[in-house]
């Protein structure tokens, strides 16, 4: 079949391709790029489509790290500190005290039609208050229903009595993960699976378990669109026929905004059931879902206390929780390499880091080397450990955690030594990595210029200055979010470069983050994308 070219002309066109690094033109035609160029591919093609005339265009901004739960999750109301963006564009305001988290959460209680429906938000991230909500706050909302709130890590929970009381968990039955006051009581702070699980079991679970929700798949399109991202990985999923059936009729919808890579949890199963579903999911695969990865979360959340630190965290709590056995984590990452299957892994705290490289010296020496695997987030790996995964696999760094949670990673979990040091790209990239960066949604918003901005700047929220020896340059960021993560989804050789023969993805920007002040990276502007040739507009 043959395909009409169109040349489209940009005011520059940064291509993330070294053999042509800029450009001014770019011809498509079926959906993938036939050539890049200056004014002379005029003379071959004709004159230049003026659509992004006044425009930067860049690689389509690919988010290496982020979670469908994104869009499913705004069918709860937010609680979170911060504002948020909806994916439909408005501005819903954050809860700065506790007075105003609880006012909220009694507005919302008093509009519940029924009278047992549990009350859930999400958001809540009781480490930027001195004084944290715990069960008996909730109390104070509702002493007949349960209250739920997701903290914005997904990690924990915090639940009232009465969702305590139907799951079963009280003074005599305090499992792992269960936090406890003084007196020896729950106090209503749940960290990770075991713990988290038997509560949504008993009071509902409206989204771990609930994730064939097309409309929330479709808001989720939204917030890739309105960032300028036109391929996510989706990094945590049941993937059950139900939610793969879903995503297949959604993703093939002509007006979807983006390509996205779902992986497989590994949670509750056998590396012979993983094995065996990633050999079935494959089948379901198009232009805009690529099946076969998979997730296993190793440990926790720095700011929820449970990420596997190697000392105690500096307000005494232990370092952290194992979301399986240790020995079992190693198990699955041997047996999985072993099958060649695409491994992203979710290590926070450097003890888990290290259990991670571990596994994966010995899988190599087992099985030989495979396809090179992701460790994901990597906040806390240190020198010696970037270069051992240099070796090893790819890192793809949580650098929004700098700006969301830099001052209290210093002054409330792992101290003014350690912070400083999180997140640490300019020592990944001189250890050789390649590295991606990302902003792990529905945790912190999507939008990769700001991620980028992150990286390049290193600010936190309150203005502070946080590590300085680990910025990166802006090119490194923009190779970041677009060539670096494609690669650490294994889709460089279609995606992340603007290069003859691959898919015809782009972003449309309003400046360009190359030339622009390193401070104003966050502020440009996005127009919109381009998927497969197809503008998508902007919203």
């Amino acid at each position: 079949m043959s395909h009409s070219t169109t040349l489209y002309r940009a005011r520059r066109i940064i291509t993330m391709d070294a053999a042509q690094p800029s450009a001014t033109h770019v011809a498509v035609a079926g959906g993938r790029i036939v050539a890049v160029g200056g004014a002379e591919l005029e003379r071959e093609y004709g004159s230049a489509d003026p659509l992004f005339a006044e425009a930067v265009l860049t690689p389509g901004f690919v988010e290496g790290h982020a979670h469908s739960m994104e869009g499913m999750i705004w069918k709860l109301p937010y609680v979170g500190f911060h504002d948020r963006i909806h994916p439909d564009g408005h501005l819903v305001e954050g809860c700065a005290s506790v007075d105003a988290l609880v006012r909220r959460l009694r507005r919302l209680e008093r509009d519940l039609e029924q009278r047992d429906e549990t009350l859930f938000a999400w958001g809540y991230d009781p480490i930027y208050f001195q004084d944290k909500p715990m069960r008996r706050d909730l109390d104070a909302v509702s002493e007949s229903r349960p209250v739920v709130l997701f903290h914005s890590n997904l990690h924990l929970i915090t639940a009232n009595s009465v969702a305590l009381q139907r799951a079963g968990i009280h003074r005599g039955n305090v499992i792992d993960g269960v936090y406890v006051d003084q007196d020896g009581e729950p106090n209503g702070e749940l960290a990770e699976f075991a713990a988290v699980f038997p509560v949504l079991r008993a009071v509902g679970d409206p989204i771990f378990h609930a994730q064939d929700d097309p409309e929330g798949l479709r808001r989720f399109g939204k917030s890739c669109l309105r960032a300028g991202i036109t391929t996510t990985a989706d990094l945590y999923n049941s993937l059950d026929a139900p939610v793969v059936d879903m995503f297949t009729a959604v993703t093939a919808e002509e007006d979807f905004p983006a390509r996205i890579v779902p992986a497989l949890s590994t949670l509750n199963l056998s590396a012979e059931q993983v094995r065996a579903r990633v050999a079935e999911l494959p089948d379901y695969n198009h232009e805009k879902l690529y099946f076969g990865a998979v997730k296993i979360i190793t440990d926790g959340s720095i700011q929820g206390y449970s990420a596997r630190v190697r000392r105690p965290y500096i307000n005494g709590v232990e370092n952290g929780v194992w979301c399986d056995a240790p020995s079992r984590l190693q198990d699955m990452m041997r047996a999985l390499h072993a099958a060649d299957i695409k491994l992203h892994i979710h290590v926070n705290g450097d003890q888990a880091s290290e259990l991670t490289l571990q596994a994966f010296a010995e899988a190599i020496a087992e099985s030989g080397p495979r396809r090179r695997h992701v460790l994901q987030h990597a906040q806390m790996m240190d020198a010696r450990q970037l270069q051992h995964a240099a070796e090893l696999g790819l890192i793809n760094l949580f650098a929004n955690h700098t700006y969301y949670w830099g001052d209290q990673h210093r002054d409330a979990t792992v101290g003014p030594h350690l912070a400083p040091r999180m997140n640490a790209a300019r020592t990944a990239l001189d250890a050789g990595l390649e590295i991606a960066i990302h902003c792990d949604a529905p945790v912190t918003p999507m939008g990769p210029l700001f991620t980028a901005w992150c990286a390049v700047n290193r600010r936190t929220a309150s203005g502070r200055e946080h590590g300085l020896q680990e910025c990166i340059t802006p090119f490194e960021a923009l190779r970041a979010v677009t060539l670096g993560p494609a690669i650490s989804l294994d889709l460089d050789d279609c995606i992340g470069s603007v290069a003859p023969g691959k898919l015809a993805d782009f972003t449309a920007l309003d400046d360009d983050p190359l030339r622009v002040a390193p401070a104003d990276i966050r502020d440009i502007g996005v127009l919109g994308t381009v998927l497969g040739g197809r503008w998508q507009g902007g919203q």
